[in-house]
Formats: structure tokens, C-alpha cells, sequence
């Protein structure tokens, strides 16, 4: 909110997830592959496997591409969409990670220089040098991993940094650990459901089956380890947010679907990857598409858990998903939204609908546009202006409960007593409560206009 804002039509969260949801689906791919390609190697040298080492060679290829040109890209995109969309949250992360995020950087550039070696030497190098580069990828991919999950995890349990802003404190979270192991499961899921396509290309029948059932037991080992890892990750979890999702009666049941949706989609994908164990000369790939595709989708459906159990903060406990701090809301009560938002006021008319329209863009278009992703028009369709009045109080009166300490033994806030515990408090002055209603209202006039001429 403290800089200008890029407000796609589709939403800004919505656009974030697509890019970091590719991003990730062949990033863990870059880490696991590393690691499952470093064993394949290891056991083609021992035993002197042609068919094993030649699905190594095989599959670096599309490691070159996954991890050297998609994944940095995508990455980097990642970096330009939140820049855009969400400056403060990046700008709290840098300021309180960059230490962190260099590390990460160098360990990203060993990743990216040691996978160039490793495709470029095969049949050049000594196998015990190719081998050191291999294991060297892996480990400086896995490493970036290391790091970055304690950036990501941090934004859904602060922890004790709340209290000490201290870089450990938020990096060594109650979730770090259980969601490390999740995401080296998935990583090496992930690992063998690519390199299963690359198998089913060797010639020899004989091979072709060994190699699928080797594969089938990486992907395995992979399950076994995510799903573990993801029910230490619920376990570790405050009460206050696994209520949003668990439970008989789940506050948010959008999240509690996501939950069964993504528990079912690893349950299929293991059995297909039982079956192609089982019967490794029957595997095709198309069964191996789909459950590649069961894969992405237990993934995708973990990462849109993990982010909707935010809310209504973009780090929990601490920033609200439009970018306003807990410990700001008694003074922007008193000087206005506005007086944040400071772009906004530029060249601002005193029109009361000009000056709603930039008190709703400073606390409203993070999440709501106006007709499209969780569009605004849509939602005032039953909306009066003295319920509109009223659901705006009720939102000023749950900032006032932020500030007031409303929070469980855990440390957390305890929104289930609030009156919109998954919003963003209101917070500004009366006026500015004001101009956002004129603003909102004017948002259905051209509806009120179409019933009154008959239309």
C-alpha cells in the first residue's frame, strides 16, 4: 500500500499463484531430479548399468531446461509479479531475509553452473568426476531449498519472530522442519513421475521394465516422506488455523475440500505408481501423464491450502493481505487510509466517489476487482446502504479487537470472534468510511438505473 499498485483484472492473487504454482512444479522437479539422478548414476557406475546411466543422460536434458532456463525464468518472474502486486509483503521479506535470499543466490548459481557442467561432460570426464558434479547440483539445489522454505513457511507461523524480529526466530518456525520434509517428498515424487517419461524411451524391453520399477519405487519413497511430512505439518500447526480446515464443523469449508481434494489425489497417484511397480511392463505413457497429473495436483492443492490459511494476513499475525500492520491501525484510525497510500492522493478530486475509489483501492483491490476474481459489483448485488454501513463498522470494530490483544494462549489472533475474521479489518477515518460507501453504492447505480427505465 506504501507504493502504486498493479491491479490485474484477474485478481492479484490469483495471478501470483499461477506463476508461483508453475514455478514450484518444476523447481521441485529441479531439486528432486538432482538427487534421484545422483543416485541413478551412482548405481549405473557400480553395477555398470548402461540402461541406468543412459536414463541419467537422458533425463539431464530436460534437467538443463527445467532448472536452467524454465525454473530461473519463472523465478524471476515470481520476483517481477509480487514486486507489482504485493511491494510491501516483498519489501518485509527482503528486509527481514536478504541475508537468506543471497545465500539462496549463491547456492542458485552453483545449481545453475554445475547442471551446465554435468550435461556438457558425458563421455568427457572421468564417472567418478561426473559423478562429484551431479552431487554437487544436488546438494546446491537442495540447499536453495532449505533456505527458501524457511522464507515461505514463515509467512504462515511467524513464530517467536513476532516478539524478537529476529532472523532465526522466523526462519526456524514451528512449520520449517515438517514442511521441509513434505517438500522433499515431493521433490522426489516428483523426480521420478518426470524421469518415468524418459524411461519408457529405452529400446530393450528387459531395461525399459527395470528401469519403470525403479522409478515406481523412488515415487514411492517420495509419498511416503510427503505424507508424512504433511501430517507433521498439520500437527505442527496452531489450533486457530487448523480450525479454518479441520474438524467436524471446519470455518472455512473451501479449504476443508481442498484438504480431502488433495489427500485423495495422492492417494490415486500412489496407486497408479503401485501399478506401474507391479506391472512395469504394461506402463504407457499415458498412465504415466495422469499420474504426473495427480502429482501436480496434490501439490497444487497443498500450496493453495497453505496459502488460504493465511488469512486474512499475507504474514500472519502481523500483515493484513492489503498490506496494513497490526500496529498501524490506531494511527491510520486516526489520519486515514489515505495517509499510507500517499500515490493515491495525487491529483485526487474532491468528489466523494473519486476519493472511494482510492480508499478502495488502497484496502480492498488486493483481493476484490471490480467484476471479475471475487468481483465487488457481484457481492453488492443484495446489499443496501445501511447493511453496507454496518458490515463497514463491524470491520472497524475487528481492527479495534487487533489492537486490543485479542489473541489465544498460542500467541496468534484469535479471529473466530471477530464479526469477518477472513477480511482485513476497515481501517481509516469516519470520512473515509464515508466516501467508500458513495463509492460503492455508485458501483450499482448503473444496475438501479436498468430496472428503473424497464431494461
Amino acid at each position: 500500500m506504501d507504493y502504486p499498485l498493479w491491479i490485474p483484472g484477474i485478481g492479484a492473487g490469483v495471478l501470483i499463484g499461477i506463476v508461483a504454482i508453475a514455478h514450484v512444479l518444476v523447481s521441485h522437479f529441479a531439486v528432486g531430479g538432482g538427487i534421484v539422478m545422483a543416485i541413478a548414476e551412482t548405481l549405473a557406475v557400480k553395477r555398470g548399468d548402461r540402461a541406468l546411466r543412459e536414463l541419467a543422460k537422458r533425463t539431464s536434458f530436460i534437467l538443463i531446461l527445467v532448472s536452467t532456463v524454465f525454473g530461473a525464468i519463472s523465478g524471476v518472474g515470481i520476483w517481477v509479479t509480487i514486486g507489482l502486486l504485493h511491494p510491501v509483503a516483498t519489501s518485509a521479506l527482503i528486509h527481514s531475509y536478504v541475508w537468506g535470499w543471497a545465500t539462496e543466490w549463491v547456492f542458485f548459481i552453483l545449481e545453475v553452473a554445475t547442471a551446465l557442467a554435468y550435461f556438457y561432460t558425458w563421455e568427457k570426464v572421468r564417472p567418478r568426476t561426473h559423478l562429484l558434479l551431479i552431487w554437487l547440483y544436488a546438494f546446491a539445489a537442495f540447499m536453495s531449498l532449505v533456505i527458501i522454505q524457511g522464507i515461505i513457511s514463515f509467512m504462515l507461523t511467524p513464530g517467536k519472530w513476532l516478539a524478537t524480529h529476529a532472523f532465526a526466530d522466523g526462519f526456524f518456525n514451528p512449520t520449517y522442519l515438517p514442511g521441509l520434509v513434505l517438500r522433499t517428498g515431493i521433490c522426489i515424487f516428483l523426480a521420478g513421475a518426470y524421469m518415468a517419461f524418459a524411461a519408457l524411451r529405452e529400446q530393450d524391453g528387459e531395461a525399459r521394465a527395470r528401469l519403470v520399477r525403479f522409478l515406481a519405487a523412488i515415487q514411492v519413497v517420495g509419498v511416503v516422506v510427503a505424507y508424512g511430512g504433511y501430517r507433521w505439518w498439520e500437527a505442527a500447526l496452531p489450533e486457530s488455523i487448523r480450525a479454518l480446515f479441520l474438524g467436524a464443523s471446519p470455518k472455512l469449508p473451501a479449504l476443508a475440500s481442498t484438504r480431502h481434494f488433495l489427500l485423495w489425489m495422492l492417494t490415486a497417484y500412489l496407486v497408479l505408481v503401485i501399478f506401474a511397480w507391479l506391472a512395469p511392463k504394461a506402463q504407457r505413457w499415458p498412465v504415466t501423464a495422469v499420474a504426473l497429473l495427480f502429482a501436480f495436483a496434490f501439490f497444487g492443492g497443498y500450496e493453495r491450502l497453505r496459502e488460504g490459511a493465511r488469512k486474512p494476513f499475507i504474514i500472519r499475525d502481523y500483515m493484513f493481505s492489503n498490506g496494513v500492520l497490526i500496529s498501524e491501525i490506531p494511527k491510520l484510525n486516526q489520519e486515514g487510509i489515505l495517509s499510507k497510500a500517499k500515490w493515491l492522493t495525487v491529483g485526487l478530486a474532491e468528489d466523494p466517489v473519486a476519493k472511494g475509489r482510492a480508499v478502495f483501492r488502497a484496502q480492498c483491490a488486493m483481493c476484490h476487482t471490480q467484476n471479475g476474481y471475487l468481483g465487488i459489483r457481484k457481492i453488492l448485488e443484495p446489499v443496501d446502504e445501511d447493511m453496507l454501513s454496518g458490515v463497514l463498522a463491524a470491520m472497524k470494530d475487528d481492527g479495534e479487537a487487533y489492537v486490543s490483544g485479542a489473541h489465544t494462549r498460542e500467541g496468534h489472533v484469535a479471529t473466530e470472534n471477530l464479526n469477518y475474521p477472513f477480511m482485513p479489518p476497515f481501517v481509516g477515518t469516519d470520512e473515509e468510511m464515508e466516501v467508500l460507501i458513495a463509492y460503492l453504492l455508485s458501483l450499482k447505480a448503473p444496475k438501479v438505473a436498468e430496472v428503473r427505465h424497464g431494461n
